[in-house]
């Protein structure tokens, strides 16, 4: 599972690492939360990556009233393909996240302790993702996305069974490329990232609230760094 996420780079850097042409600025993100707008890379209908904002917390294009329906956050990996929420995006709208980092916690309710997951090399990760895009009767619009899970490497073993899936830079093109329209054939990009590829880090339960979107969320705790 992946329900909160950091973006804190510099836009100049997030532009560099995944290549989309249009220039957008956006402010260090340190507790992204569903239903937040958040940044997504993807393919334009001239077939260029861009960066677009959209909100997470997936609502299919059939679905009737999306302030009555229960927005998805994450989609499994093995099953995406075949879930009426979710596999016309897996074939014609895949997108890749953005992120520094992810979150998961651990303990017993009221007390738990969060841990955040990065590239132990301090790149920038690409989450593997899909986008919907909603028209209501009345002519209203809404674009959200999805971030896709898969089951955890043994870095992440120790505190959760899932993690997100990160995306090796060389696959970008593969993923984002939905002319086709089909997903056949992405089943080896949504693997776990290699063994010894996270650090893992508990960090300040300040986190915990999602409203607490500040530098010292990531504060480590001391003596408790996993990995």
């Amino acid at each position: 599972m992946c329900s909160r996420y950091s973006l804190t780079s510099p836009p100049e850097a997030v532009r560099a690492t995944f290549g989309y042409r249009n220039e957008a600025e956006f402010p260090p993100r340190y507790n992204i939360a569903p239903t937040q707008p958040v940044a997504i890379v993807r393919d334009s209908h001239a077939g260029e990556r861009e960066l677009a904002l959209v909100r997470w917390g997936l609502i299919p294009s059939w679905a009737k009233d999306p302030a009555k329906f229960t927005t998805l956050i994450n989609a499994r990996s093995e099953t995406a393909a075949e879930k009426p929420s979710f596999r016309g995006s897996m074939r014609h709208r895949r997108c890749i996240v953005p992120a520094d980092a992810f979150y998961e916690w651990t303990g017993k309710p009221g007390s738990k302790q969060p841990h955040m997951i990065g590239l132990r090399s301090g790149e920038i990760m690409g989450l593997a993702g899909i986008w919907e895009h909603w028209l209501g009767a009345d002519g209203s619009e809404i674009e959200t996305m999805a971030i896709l899970t898969t089951s955890a490497n043994a870095d992440m073993a120790a505190i959760h069974d899932r993690m997100p899936v990160i995306l090796r830079a060389l696959d970008y093109d593969q993923w984002l490329d939905c002319k086709s329209g089909t997903s056949v054939g992405l089943e080896g990009l949504m693997r776990p990232v290699a063994d010894g590829a996270l650090k893992i880090v508990a960090v300040s339960r300040e986190l915990n609230n999602p409203r607490n979107d500040r530098r010292d969320v990531q504060h480590p705790v001391v003596g408790d760094t996993l990995l």
